[in-house]
């Protein structure tokens, strides 16, 4: 089966609320497992004009999501963050590396970002993986970052910085 990505709609949100209720997925990020299906309807309905939030078809189903959030802060406009998850069902199918390509070419070739940014749980090799596959790299290790599961764990702060930025043409 073929993977499509597209941006999100309000009425992917149910698709979205099943995406983080599925154990793996949830731990994989820093959202809160088992939210409301409301929870992703008024994310969706009131997103920020700059943000975009793809989500990968597969079978038909959205079984993953990504959001490319450009920083507000002028003097890091050339940043943005990203945060994704895959339904555990959809995992190690391609459905991250097809969310990651869609939201590396908009960052390089529509957006004029620079840099793009993330983090990833240290034990999550996998992920790490993935993101050094789309040109990531290691920049540093945030100890005691987040609660998961009932413990403080670690995160790698990773970044792919644009490989060839953009140039002004000389005139014709």
């Amino acid at each position: 089966m073929s993977i499509t990505i597209r941006h999100a709609e309000p009425a992917d949100y149910a698709a979205c609320t099943l995406i983080y209720a599925q154990p793996r997925a949830a731990a994989g990020t820093l959202q809160i497992p088992l939210q409301s299906t409301e929870v992703w309807k008024k994310r969706l309905e009131n997103m920020a004009p700059q943000d975009r939030i793809l989500v990968a078809v597969l079978g038909g189903e959205v079984v993953g999501n990504l959001g490319l959030h450009p920083v507000a802060n002028l003097r890091r406009a050339h940043a943005a963050g990203i945060g994704m998850a895959v339904r555990d069902d959809a995992q190690g199918k391609g459905v991250g590396s097809a969310l990651l390509k869609a939201a590396v070419d908009l960052a390089d070739n529509w957006l004029n970002l620079l840099r793009l940014e993330l983090t990833v749980w240290t034990d999550n090799e996998a992920a790490q993986r993935l993101y050094r596959a789309h040109g990531f790299v290691l920049e540093g290790t945030h100890r005691a970052y987040a609660l998961r599961h009932g413990r403080y764990v670690d995160a790698h702060a990773m970044a792919r910085l644009h490989p060839s930025p953009p140039s002004v043409a000389a005139p014709t």
